[in-house]
């Protein structure tokens, strides 16, 4: 059917079902037809009416209020304050237009009872959604939601063309879908991968490989010239697995030239992006580097941003259907799942996935509806990578800390803000609690560490039940223990290089390529009493790599000149705190498959990892695997 066809239809189940349904507008928002009405039980009581409709017309159906019986946002959230109960520790209020929710943040949300909702919704017109309040604030949080309700108009006119096209007939001929390698593949950095098939083009990821030398961004992007990708406007869809930027880093290029379609992503992704991609700018505008993109290209970004949480399905394209579900990777980090064409072909691209349940989260989901195809990372998938347990690198770096104490020196642990800071946080937090680290120690967290962590905190959906529970029920939040601290300036970094005392950093940028981490390097590295101590994954031809190789001097800029800093600090790596998989976790990945895919793609991985575990796999499963190279093209159907 066509869009008017739909959206016809739509209106008369409604008149048979629901006669007196007061119904004012019909109306596309993406792959949502969404009802707009003035009768109250409608919008707030008969959710089955609209699953009912659903299935018949096989669209997702949104019932939300006519905006002229709504109350305004001010004269509401007066109204809800003065509904919701003093002990219920009401803390904020923010309004959804595109959903017609009031969000009511509380701290104790069991105090709302029914009679509470259904007063707010007479009073206001607004579907109150009452929460418990995340324990943090989070600015990034606060100035996403501020910014999608300053351009509600544009994404509401943008939601409606995006409708019209995803209702498009589908083109006539011979079926087939393509994969296009275009970065990320026997390599680690500047991840894309395009989907293609005979009415629809849809890119995911579109990182960077070198954040600190954007002064040669085409170099250092994905292969975005190719002629399978360009012009930009010829994309139907781009789908984000996460927030790190060598996933996310370069998609604010595509809108700076010309892109105008929509980008897929959980929530927490959205904003994390959003608050590395303003620091990628910042840090390259400080050392006065060329910039890839402007701010005003990641707004646009967030304008065009549709969020979905995990196992939700949406139309992306007229033949594509987009689920997202658990990576376990970073907060929010998401397997796509593309379903093409009815019922013809399966797409499982994973992303970077921990398939093991980590301090922060629950393992990668390794079993979907139907899958033919499954691309899989590799990056510790090598014949000579050794798997080290989440236990083991907690011993490690106890120890670690433990040992440069003892002569009176300090750590300098070199984080990425999202993930690891969080995860190297809670073994540090629980090691003090446990008194297994001197009482008196001090951790320092510098570099988006804290607002990473607030984002951690609004979305506390995405994180495995028992920090989940600990933080929200028990109100026991380990993020806020005394002994960190937050570094924001300048002044409080130089201090902190100063005292005497012996104490933990961390500080970003993870793999040593820019960012606060060098000003501690600078000042630490003479003394042998400090340590270095690596956590994460460390790719080729970063500063961390080099170090980490066992270089005995650095050269960096400092003041302005090219300063030769020798390393006589200890360098030791606490393995085992990734957020990628072990080959032996990748492997029984694959094995609890279900089903199992007939073909297997492997990238995201150094030199010729990809290469021999594709082999391994082949080997050990019998099923097709293959390790494309950056511009190769697979068919699949």
């Amino acid at each position: 059917m066509s869009f008017r066809d739909y959206l016809s239809e739509a209106r008369s189940i409604f008149d048979r079902l629901y006669p007196d349904n007061k119904i004012t507008e019909i109306d596309y928002e993406g792959s949502t037809i969404v009802v707009y009405t003035k009768d109250q039980n409608l919008f707030s009581q008969r959710d089955d009416l609209a699953r009912q409709i659903a299935q018949e017309l096989r669209r997702r159906i949104a019932i939300r209020p006519d905006p002229s019986i709504m109350s305004d946002e001010k004269e509401a959230d007066a109204k809800i304050r003065g509904i919701i109960p003093s002990d219920a520790g009401l803390q904020d209020i923010y309004f959804e237009p595109d959903t017609g929710e009031a969000v009511i943040e509380v701290d104790e949300p069991t105090i709302a009872n029914p009679e509470i909702i259904k007063s707010i919704k007479a009073e206001t017109n607004w579907s109150p959604r009452i929460v418990r309040a995340p324990p943090m604030y989070s600015r990034t949080v606060k100035e996403v939601r501020e910014y999608l309700r300053d351009v509600k108009k544009e994404r509401k006119e943008f939601l409606h063309n995006l409708g019209i096209k995803l209702t498009t007939p589908l083109m006539p001929g011979e079926t087939w879908i393509r994969i296009t390698a275009l970065g990320g593949h026997r390599e680690v950095g500047r991840s894309a991968t395009l989907i293609s098939t005979n009415n629809s083009k849809v890119l995911v990821d579109c990182g960077m490989i070198n954040i600190n030398d954007p002064e040669h961004p085409w170099e250092e992007a994905p292969y975005l010239y190719a002629p399978e990708i360009q012009p930009f406007t010829s994309l139907d869809a781009v789908v984000l697995t996460h927030a790190h930027l060598d996933h996310s880093g370069l998609l604010p290029l595509l809108f700076k030239y010309g892109y105008t379609g929509p980008v897929y992503s959980t929530a927490p992704t959205r904003d994390l992006a959003a608050l590395l991609q303003n620091d990628y700018l910042k840090v390259s505008h400080s050392e006065n580097h060329k910039l890839s993109y402007e701010s005003k290209h990641v707004r646009e970004e967030l304008k065009h941003t549709i969020s979905l949480k995990y196992n939700e399905t949406a139309d992306i394209t007229p033949d594509i259907r987009l689920t997202f579900y658990n990576a376990g990777h970073i907060l929010g980090s998401a397997a796509v799942h593309l379903h093409i064409g009815e019922g013809l072909y399966n797409v499982v691209l994973s992303g970077d996935q921990k398939y093991e349940k980590t301090w922060l989260f629950n393992p990668a989901v390794n079993r979907f509806p139907r899958v033919e195809t499954l691309m899989l990372e590799s990056t510790y998938a090598g014949r000579d990578d050794y798997s080290y347990t989440r236990n083991e690198a907690t011993n490690t770096l106890i120890d670690v800390v433990n040992r440069t104490f003892d002569r009176g020196g300090s750590v300098l642990v070199p984080v990425f803000a999202v993930g690891r800071s969080q995860e190297v946080m809670l073994v540090l937090e629980d090691a003090y609690r446990n008194k297994m680290i001197p009482e008196n120690t001090k951790v320092y967290l510098d570099g988006m560490i804290m607002e990473a962590t607030a984002i951690h905190a609004a979305y506390p959906e995405f994180l495995n039940r028992d920090l989940r529970d600990q933080i929200m029920i028990k109100r026991e939040n380990p993020f806020l223990s005394p002994i960190f601290t937050s570094v924001e300036t300048r002044k409080q970094r130089i201090d902190v290089c100063d005292s005497p005392e012996s104490k933990v950093i961390l500080a970003t940028a993870g793999m040593m390529n820019g960012g606060p981490v060098l000003e501690y390097f600078k000042t630490l590295s003479a003394d042998s009493k400090n340590t270095l101590a690596f956590v994460g994954y460390q790719a080729d031809g970063t500063l961390g790599r080099r170090i980490q190789s066992g270089a005995s001097s650095i050269t960096l800029s400092d003041g302005g000149k090219s300063t030769k800093f020798d390393i006589n600090m200890a360098v030791e790596n606490a393995e085992g705190f990734s957020g990628h998989s072990t080959k032996r976790e990748l492997l029984n990945f694959i094995g609890g498959m279900q089903p199992r895919p007939n073909r297997i793609l492997v990238n995201h991985g150094d030199g010729n990892k990809c290469y021999d575990f594709a082999r391994l796999i082949h080997t050990k499963f019998g099923v097709e695997a293959i390790s494309m190279k950056n511009l190769e093209t697979t068919r699949l159907f």
